[in-house]
């Protein structure tokens, strides 16, 4: 089915769920069974609902809604020899701080984007409806499919606006709810076909594995969505429901923890045992989109040599805050958290040891600093070369092009490549003799200082796709938004806090100790648990997948101070509203209100 396509026009939707996006056309991977170059009724409803949700989920969207806001990452305004980059208004410093307004972009652009995909989303099943109706089997899996996707979708509503819209029809006035009433409409749309969805779809598809994941955390962070400014009351009603949930998908035996944990992230994810639910991506198309891994990366790094890649590089997006960074070295003290937690980091450039040192040497072409340069300063690697992965610091190593920024890829002898430690690749001008320096990436870094492009470790977690020749889109990693270590790990955080250490510390042992294919690295199992170091290690399991916001939240650390954000406001738990929306919907009075705080 890689070979089909559908062609989606999508203009301005209302449902009422206001969305004034004007959404370009759109070619989406099939993905789904139909007749040979057509798209049939069932699956053509289904590519469109399931086809927007990659560009929901960029980085400028709804990832970076949910990272920047956290204690992990920090995106300021970046200085250096190509002028300031990610300015935007105070767009990213706003969000970090907790400051934003309702016309911050980040807010704007994730409600266009999730409320076009709902409106997909009760399309579909408007669609899909008569044809059930009339017997057709495959109509009624696909209404069971779209049920549970119009319900996570509204799960991300009430995560992040603490509101849920119930829609049947496209046509009409959605029934805006919040609070409990919100949680009982998630609750019981998952609830009405959670015993009847297809358990053998794939993960880029919503399966009944999909299903009982989403309750289970739909359980665990009930006590937030009821009342999402106090301090959450856990019942233990809600943590049984979690560990019904988590018991079923972990005793399938359908799934299981990848060895190498960077495997996940990387190309052909798609097999990889342990994702239940993620956007596929395997379609090759211009809306397969490769921003998760190139938005925190230097704008200097060329990642992957071969001609068919001169246009991949990075962003100097955002960066490790040190308080993040921290929680690693509280945990592992005078060990190296690179060499403690496979998570951490995997190496894959092999720098011999003789050139590991690049004290003294420069980039610089012309020879006139006092400093040797580091022209025959390489090793040579085939087109297979990978950089390193996980949370980058220092120098990297990686292909250099002729004239740093341009011209082919640098090979030495049997069509090998040159690798190089990363040089600061921005013109000053347009005199690139002036680049002299490495690309050093440093712990320190804030929004209040001036900072260089180079400033903070980085995010290189998710690989940089082989199909992508630009970094940006034409990615084939999926996006993963369910997998088994947060079951584990939700499984592990009810039995905790309804008072079963030894077995939530089974469960965190077995996500860590499965890490094992660099036996190096693996995480030792831990000998204690509790609640501080439940959350310390989810933010290892899991940092760069969007799940720190909803953690700290649910935590309550959210309201800490961190690098830059002091806020202790607990109105800002949610984000604002969209003026925009509220604007669109003020024929109605009362119909949809400002979230308090804003």
């Amino acid at each position: 089915m890689k070979q089909k396509f559908l062609t989606i026009l999508v203009g301005v939707s209302t449902l009422f769920l206001y969305n004034c996006t004007d959404l370009e056309e759109e070619i989406l991977d099939e993905s789904l069974t139909g007749t040979e170059g057509t798209a049939e009724p069932i699956s053509g409803t289904l590519a469109a609902a399931y086809g927007i949700l990659p560009q929901t989920f960029r980085h400028t969207r709804y990832f970076g809604l949910q990272e920047i806001p956290s204690d992990e990452a920090i995106l300021p305004p970046r200085t250096g020899l190509g002028g300031t980059q990610w300015a935007d208004n105070d767009t990213y410093t706003t969000a970090h701080r907790h400051q934003m307004s309702s016309n911050n972009s980040l807010v704007t652009g994730s409600w266009s984007y999730l409320t076009t995909a709902l409106f997909r989303t009760v399309a579909a099943l408007e669609t899909l409806e008569p044809l059930a109706n009339q017997g057709n089997a495959e109509a009624e899996q696909a209404i069971a499919e779209m049920k549970a996707l119009r319900a996570y979708e509204n799960m991300l509503f009430l995560d992040s606006w603490g509101l849920a819209f119930k829609k049947d029809q496209t046509s009409g006035t959605s029934e805006i709810l919040r609070g409990e009433d919100a949680l009982a409409y998630i609750e019981n749309e998952f609830l009405s076909v959670v015993d009847v969805i297809n358990t053998n779809n794939g993960p880029g598809r919503m399966s009944q594995a999909t299903v009982k994941g989403m309750l289970a955390r739909l359980y665990l962070n009930a006590a937030v969505y009821r009342d999402p400014y106090g301090t959450p009351n856990f019942t233990n009603e809600d943590m049984e429901k979690v560990i019904t949930y988590t018991n079923d998908i972990i005793n399938s035996g359908n799934y299981l923890l990848s060895a190498e944990y960077f495997d996940l992230f990387n190309d052909e994810n798609h097999s990889n045992p342990e994702i239940i639910f993620a956007l596929d991506q395997r379609g090759v198309l211009n809306n397969d989109h490769n921003r998760w891994a190139y938005w925190s990366m230097s704008g200097s790094l060329f990642p992957r040599p071969g001609e068919e890649y001169l246009s991949m590089d990075g962003t100097d997006g955002p960066a490790v805050t040190p308080d993040f960074y921290q929680t690693w070295i509280d945990a592992y003290g005078n060990a190296d958290p690179a060499e403690a937690d496979a998570r951490f980091f995997q190496k894959n450039a092999e720098v011999p040891e003789e050139l590991e040192d690049i004290e003294g040497l420069t980039p610089y072409k012309n020879d006139t600093l006092g400093l040797k340069s580091d022209k025959e300063h390489y090793f040579l690697a085939g087109a297979d070369f990978e950089i390193d992965r996980g949370i980058i610091r220092g120098t990297m190593w990686a292909p250099r092009k002729e004239n740093f920024r341009s011209g082919n890829f640098l090979t030495g002898t049997d069509g090998k490549y040159k690798i190089y430690p990363l040089a600061e690749a921005r013109e000053n001008g347009s005199d690139i003799e002036d680049i002299w320096y490495y690309v050093d990436h440093t712990l320190d870094i804030s929004i209040q200082n001036a900072n260089s492009y180079a400033g903070g470790y980085r995010f290189a977690k998710w690989q940089f796709s082989k199909t992508s020749p630009n970094g940006n889109n034409y990615s084939d990693v999926d996006l993963i938004l369910l997998r088994l270590a947060d079951i584990y790990l939700m499984r592990a955080e009810a039995q905790l806090r309804l008072g079963n250490t030894e077995a939530a510390l089974t469960d965190i042992n077995t996500v860590r100790t499965s890490r094992n294919a660099r036996p190096e690295q693996t995480p030792e199992a831990l000998s204690a648990i509790d609640l501080e170091g439940l959350f310390r290690e989810r933010g290892f399991e899991f940092y760069w997948e969007m799940s720190r916001r909803t953690d700290q939240i649910r935590f309550g650390k959210y309201e800490d101070s961190w690098t830059s954000k002091t806020d202790s406001d607990v109105n800002h738990r949610l984000f604002p509203i969209p003026q925009e929306a509220i604007d669109g919907a003020s024929n109605i009075e009362g119909y949809l209100e400002q979230n308090a705080g804003y």
